[in-house]
């Protein structure tokens, strides 16, 4: 699972999908085509946010071109221990354990014993919310 991504039409996707830029997994938050010349091709001018760093990205590519498009995992754990700014948590269908980030966002709310929603995205874990009991 960790690190999939599917080959896609830069043309198939829309705004909020998933795509790959500079080795970083992004989410689309605006495309632009331009129409074909005489001869020429449709371009893409994409811009995307790092769904891990937050980065903005622009590209522009021709209408044709595939690109990858990361499988983003939604899964469940459940945190063992806080550390600092790390969590310590089990996932709750492989029992793995293994270090994650706790977002400012959601440092009120993280205690032991709580379950979290992770997103696996290419080679990183994120955490991205607190399940409500």
């Amino acid at each position: 699972m960790v690190g999939e991504v599917k080959q896609e039409s830069i043309g198939s996707l829309s705004k909020g999908s998933y795509i790959v830029l500079e080795g970083a997994a992004c989410r689309i938050a605006d495309m632009e085509v331009s129409r074909p010349g005489k001869h020429g091709h449709a371009k893409v001018r994409v811009t995307a946010v790092g769904l891990i760093d937050g980065k903005k990205r622009v590209t522009v590519m021709p209408g044709h071109d595939n690109v990858d498009v990361p499988i983003v995992g939604k899964k469940t754990a459940q945190i063992l221990s806080i550390s600092g700014k790390m969590a310590n948590v089990m996932d709750s269908e492989t029992y793995e354990t293994f270090d994650l980030e706790i977002p400012d966002e959601l440092k009120a709310d993280v205690a032991e014993g709580k379950s979290i929603l992770y997103w696996e995205i290419l080679d990183s874990k994120v955490m991205k919310q607190i399940k409500s009991d």
